[in-house]
C-alpha cells in the first residue's frame, strides 16, 4: 500500500476498488467514501488472472466486508484474440456470402510491404454454413423456410461448435430471419453460446457487423467461464460480485459483460485513460494524450474536453471489433520487451515479451534475454541499490548487464566493453520510444490535432522513463506524471461510472429527421441502456456518397439539420473542408450512466528521509549521490513546489520519473510531477 494521510481502508466501509490485470503485474487502486486513495502491486498470475486480483486484494488488507464496489479491467478478451485461442465458432452466413470473413475489404495489410498479411479469420473456411435466405435494405427477397432452418441446425450440430456466429445480409434493418434462426439453434445446442449480429452490432457494413459478431462468439465462452470463476473466488472472501470495465470506459456487471464479451477487448486500457482523465481534472487540463507503458505494450489515447475520447470501433489484434470503444492506440513496446537483432543486422525492440514469468533478466527470475527494463537498469535510471520495487521484485544489475552484453555481441559479434553495453541500452530504449512516437502521432496528427498544444500524461510503471524522450519526439512541452502514476489504470477503473450502451441503425437523409422523430429514436435508446443519472446520444454521420461517418454529438431537442450543421463543424476540423452534398445519419448512440467514485488526490506526508535523499530547501537541485551521477530525488520526500531539473530521476511509489537534461519537473499539491521544457 502507498502511503497516504487518510486512514487504512481496510478499516472503513465502502470502499470502491480497482483491480487492473497486466501482462507483469497486477494493480489495486481502493477509493475510500472521502475520496483518499490507497494502491497496492503484485505480480500477475499468468495461468488464471482471478489468482493475481486475489493477491492484489490480499496485499492491501482489503477484507471483504469493507468493500463496496469491485470493478475489474482485463485482458482475457485481448489474449483470447492475440493467441488466437477461442472458442471454435460456426458462422452462419446468407447463402452465397459466407466468405465475408475471409474476404475483409479487400485491403492489403500494409501497401507497399508484399510479405505483410491479414491475420487469419477467427473462423476456418470449414466452419461456414450458408443459410437459404436473403433479404435487401427494403425488406425480404427470399424467405427462411423451415426447411432451411433445418439444413442450418443440422450442419451446425454435426460441426459441434463450442459458439454460433448468426450473420444475414442486412439484418440491422430485418432482424426476423436471425431471430428465428438464433432461436432454433439454441433450442437445438443447449448449452452452446449463439450470438446474433442484430442484437451485436445493429448496424451496417456486413464485414464489420460479421467480424463483430464472430468476435462475440469467439470470446463468449471463455469469458463466461473466467468472469464465473473470479466471481466465485472474490464471494469465497466475502466480496461483492465484481463489474468489469468495458472498451467504452464505462462498467458493467459480470453477469451483461459475459453476454458482451466482444466490448471488453480494451477494458484494461480503458481503465489508463479514464484515470488519466481524472488526474486532469484535478488540475484543470481539457486536452491531453495519454500514454501507459506497461510490462508488454505500451497504449496511447486522448482526452479531450476533459473526458476520454471515444470512438466508434476499431481493430483489436488485427481482428476489426466495431463496438464503442475509448481511443486506444496499443504498441507491442512496454518494460518487458525483448531485444532482438532481426535478419538485416538491426536492434529490435518487441513486440514479444518477458512477461511476468520469467520477467526481464534484472528480475533475477529466470530471464536472461535483455529488455527494455534491463536496459534502464544498466544506464542507471532504475537503481538497483534502492531496495525492492512496487510488487516486491528486486533488481539485480549484474544479470541485467550480462544480458544487455549478449545482445551487445549478438549486434556485431565482439565480446562487448562497458561503453558498448551502454551504447546498445540507449539505442533498445530509443527503438522502443520510436513506436511509442509513432503511435502517439497516429492519435494527434492524423485527427488533426497537433500535439505541441497538448499535455502529455505518462502513467504505467514505465511511462515516467520514456516521457521526456516522447514528449521531443512529437513536438509537445508539458509533461504530467500524475499521482499513483504506477496504478492509474486501477484508478480509473475504481473511479469509473457504471454505463449502458446502446445502438440502432437510422441511414435517412438528415434532413427527412424531425425533432420529433430524431427524440423518439432516442427515447427507445435510452429505455434499453435502463436508468442512469447522465444521458447522452451521438449520430454517426457522413455526405452522400462517403463511405465513413464521423460521429457528433447531439444536443437535447436537436432534429437532423442541427445534426448535419454538427457533422459539417467537425468534418471541416477533422478534413480541413466540407461539401456541397447532403448529410446522412448512418446510426444513433445513446449511453445512460451514473458516476463513479471521485477521487481525492493528495500528496502524501513526508516520508522518511533515505540514504542519498537529504533534505533540501524548496527549489534547490543539489547532487543527492556520487558526484558524477545523477540527481536522485525520492518522492515521498518531496514537498510540494520543489523543483527539479534534470537530468534527475525521481522514485515514486510505483515507477520512476526520468527528467532528461533541458527539463525541470515541479512537485504537485495533487501528487505527481508536472514536467516542462527549459
Amino acid at each position: 500500500m502507498s502511503s497516504a494521510p487518510a486512514p487504512d481502508p481496510s478499516r472503513r466501509p465502502g470502499v470502491a476498488v480497482g483491480v487492473d490485470v497486466g501482462g507483469t503485474f497486477t494493480d489495486l487502486a481502493a477509493i475510500g467514501a472521502d475520496g483518499a486513495v490507497h494502491t497496492a502491486k503484485v505480480l500477475t498470475h499468468p495461468g488464471d488472472q482471478s489468482g493475481g486480483v486475489a493477491a492484489a486484494l490480499a496485499a492491501a488488507g482489503l477484507a471483504g466486508g469493507a468493500v463496496e464496489r469491485i470493478v475489474h479491467g482485463t485482458t482475457v478478451v485481448t489474449n483470447l484474440l492475440l493467441e488466437r485461442s477461442g472458442a471454435r465458432v460456426v458462422f452462419c452466413g446468407t447463402a452465397g456470402h459466407t466468405d465475408v470473413l475471409h474476404l475483409r475489404r479487400q485491403d492489403r495489410a500494409a501497401l507497399y510491404d508484399l510479405a505483410r498479411h491479414h491475420p487469419p479469420p477467427l473462423v476456418s473456411r470449414a466452419d461456414l454454413v450458408p443459410v437459404r435466405e436473403r433479404t435487401n435494405p427494403d425488406g425480404v427477397l427470399l424467405p427462411l423456410t423451415n426447411e432451411a432452418v433445418a439444413e442450418c441446425v443440422a450442419a451446425v450440430r454435426a460441426r459441434s461448435p463450442e459458439a454460433v456466429a448468426v450473420t444475414l445480409l442486412h439484418a440491422y434493418a430485418h432482424p426476423a430471419h436471425e431471430q428465428r434462426l438464433a432461436g432454433a439453434l439454441a433450442a437445438a445446442l443447449p448449452g452452446v453460446a449463439v450470438v446474433a449480429s442484430h442484437a451485436v452490432h445493429p448496424e451496417p457494413r456486413e464485414y464489420e457487423r460479421a467480424s463483430t459478431t464472430a468476435a462475440e462468439a469467439y470470446a463468449r465462452p471463455r469469458v463466461t467461464s473466467y468472469l464465473r470463476r473470479l466471481a466465485g473466488r472474490l464471494a469465497e472472501g466475502g466480496y461483492p460480485t465484481p463489474g468489469v470495465m468495458t472498451s467504452g470506459g464505462g462498467v458493467r456487471s459480470a453477469v451483461e459483460a459475459a453476454e458482451s464479451a466482444a466490448a471488453l477487448a480494451l477494458s484494461g486500457p480503458a481503465g489508463g485513460v479514464v484515470g488519466a482523465a481524472a488526474a486532469c481534472a484535478a488540475l484543470g487540463i481539457a486536452d491531453a494524450l495519454t500514454l501507459d507503458v506497461g510490462g508488454t505494450s505500451a497504449d496511447v489515447g486522448l482526452v479531450l474536453g476533459g473526458a476520454p475520447l471515444v470512438e466508434a470501433g476499431g481493430e483489436v489484434a488485427g481482428v476489426p471489433i466495431a463496438l464503442p470503444r475509448v481511443l486506444v492506440e496499443t504498441v507491442s513496446a512496454g518494460g518487458g520487451s525483448v531485444g532482438w537483432v532481426d535478419d538485416a543486422g538491426a536492434l529490435r525492440a518487441g513486440p514479444r515479451s518477458a512477461g511476468a514469468a520469467p520477467g526481464p533478466a534484472a528480475f533475477g527470475r529466470g530471464g536472461t534475454e535483455a529488455t527494455v527494463t534491463d536496459a534502464h537498469v544498466v544506464l542507471g535510471h532504475l537503481d538497483a541499490a534502492a531496495g525492492p520495487l512496487s510488487g516486491g521484485v528486486s533488481l539485480d544489475e549484474g544479470r541485467a548487464r550480462r544480458a544487455l552484453a549478449g545482445l551487445a555481441e549478438r549486434l556485431d559479434g565482439r565480446a562487448p566493453d562497458e561503453a558498448r553495453v551502454r551504447a546498445v541500452a540507449r539505442a533498445l530504449i530509443a527503438a522502443a520510444d520510436a513506436a511509442m512516437a509513432r503511435a502517439l502521432r497516429r492519435v494527434s496528427v492524423e485527427r488533426g490535432l497537433d500535439p505541441r498544444g497538448l499535455t502529455l500524461v505518462a502513467f504505467g510503471g514505465g511511462g515516467g522513463l520514456h516521457a521526456c524522450a516522447l514528449a521531443e519526439g512529437v513536438g509537445a512541452t508539458r509533461v504530467l506524471v500524475p499521482p499513483h502514476a504506477g496504478v492509474l489504470s486501477a484508478v480509473g477503473l475504481a473511479a469509473a461510472p457504471d454505463r449502458r450502451d446502446a445502438l440502432a441503425s437510422v441511414v435517412r437523409p438528415a434532413a427527412d429527421l424531425t425533432a420529433e422523430a430524431l427524440g423518439a429514436r432516442l427515447d427507445a435508446l435510452f429505455a434499453a441502456t435502463g436508468r442512469g443519472a447522465e444521458r447522452h446520444a451521438w449520430a454517426r454521420a457522413r455526405y452522400a456518397g462517403q463511405g465513413s461517418e464521423v460521429e457528433v454529438p447531439i444536443a437535447p431537442g436537436d432534429d437532423g439539420a442541427g445534426v448535419a450543421r454538427r457533422f459539417a463543424e467537425a468534418h471541416a476540423r477533422r478534413a480541413g473542408f466540407t461539401l456541397q452534398r447532403p448529410v446522412h445519419v448512418v446510426s444513433l448512440r445513446a449511453a445512460a450512466s451514473t458516476p463513479g467514485r471521485v477521487p481525492r488526490f493528495v500528496r502524501g506526508a513526508l516520508g522518511a528521509v533515505g540514504p542519498g535523499d537529504a533534505p533540501t530547501a524548496l527549489g534547490a537541485s543539489a547532487p543527492l549521490g556520487p558526484p558524477e551521477g545523477p540527481l536522485r530525488v525520492r518522492d515521498a520526500a518531496a514537498r510540494p513546489g520543489r523543483l527539479v531539473d534534470g537530468p534527475a530521476t525521481i522514485a515514486l511509489a510505483d515507477g520512476t520519473v526520468l527528467v532528461a537534461a533541458g527539463w525541470r519537473a515541479r512537485a504537485l499539491e495533487i501528487g505527481g510531477w508536472l514536467l516542462e521544457a527549459r
